[in-house]
């Protein structure tokens, strides 16, 4: 029970007077406290909600733009060198709607390196997004999606495959961001 209080203190203090301080440093020593797991030189910009901060794990040199959902309570798992562009959602679960208690599932989701979500992207839970993969603005993943695979759409369908050598950082944390 405690540990449930805990858990829900974090969440609130957090996106209720942390999520719009002017700095990196301070909102994710707060994760941090929480039990989120963040790597040196990743950013996470102002407006972004969290739920379940202690499901949460994030590489190095990772971005998360500005108002972004990150629903950790089924795991989410974020890798090194991703940029995840403002306004993506993850969202860790469902209701089962013939369930008579309303009740809901809650699993895990992954984003390996050096991928790429671009705005507005929603994904849900049980996907992985593999290593170097590209998510069109505005597309529903409900699927996981391949390795260096660009997909977009609702659903997101694969359109292209990447060709780039991931040799990138995109280490990108501006003062008062």
């Amino acid at each position: 029970m405690i540990r449930k209080v805990w858990e829900h203190a974090g969440v609130v203090f957090f996106n209720h007077f942390f999520t719009h301080f002017p700095s990196h440093r301070v909102r994710q020593a707060v994760l941090r406290l929480w039990g989120a797991q963040i790597g040196p030189e990743s950013a996470i910009f102002r407006g972004t909600t969290v739920l379940g901060i202690d499901g949460i794990r994030i590489g190095e040199a990772s971005v998360i733009g500005f108002r972004c959902l990150l629903d950790g309570r089924g795991g989410l798992s974020i890798g090194d060198n991703v940029v995840i562009a403002s306004d993506v959602h993850f969202i860790a679960g469902h209701h089962l709607p013939n369930s008579d208690d309303f009740g809901y599932v809650l699993e895990p989701t992954v984003v390996e390196d050096y991928v790429w979500i671009a705005s507005r992207a929603t994904v849900l839970e049980n996907v992985t997004i593999g290593r170097g993969a590209v998510v069109g603005a505005c597309s529903l993943v409900r699927k996981s999606v391949e390795p260096m695979q660009i997909a977009a759409g609702i659903p997101a369908k694969p359109v292209a495959v990447r060709r780039s050598a991931l040799t990138y950082r995109p280490v990108y944390r501006p003062k008062l961001f």
